[in-house]
């Protein structure tokens, strides 16, 4: 049997924008898109309690998983408009599960900006990218965000 790995992760931000503003940029398929999902990706969300969310795309050569078809798929558990987001997803590459996780998104005004306290908790199966990669890939996808948001 593999060994399973367990991670916890917290990366914050602080953003420009007022908390309904950064909550607009998850709640709003299309404006996710832009940020989340990256270039050529395929993304639909059902942003609701209970909905989907699902993002594909292929893995760019400077990946672990070159061609590779990656797949996420993550379930709305909680949501608290302009205040938080909680969300438990898997991720493939291929047709072999390499992650499951819970991550929680907190948005907490500060001045006339928001703190963003996002929180991975991961189980990594054998093949995975691991806590560091995944982590890695999430500071560059919520520093897409902040750019997303400065347009």
């Amino acid at each position: 049997m593999a060994d399973v790995i367990h991670d916890t992760f917290v990366i914050t931000r602080t953003y420009p924008k007022p908390p309904a503003e950064v909550f607009r940029a998850f709640s709003d398929a299309a404006r996710k898109r832009r940020w989340f999902a990256g270039e050529g990706a395929q993304y639909e969300s059902d942003f609701r309690v209970g909905g989907v969310e699902t993002s594909r795309t292929v893995m760019g050569a400077d990946t672990p998983f070159p061609g590779t078809p990656l797949t996420s798929e993550g379930r709305y558990l909680d949501i608290v408009p302009d205040s938080r987001i909680v969300m438990a997803a898997t991720m493939a590459v291929g047709d072999r599960r390499i992650s499951s996780a819970l991550t929680t998104y907190e948005l907490r005004a500060n001045g006339d900006g928001t703190e963003l306290v996002f929180t991975h908790q991961a189980a990594f199966f054998e093949g995975s990218d691991g806590p560091q990669m995944r982590r890695h890939g999430w500071e560059v996808i919520l520093d897409r965000l902040a750019q997303a948001l400065a347009n």
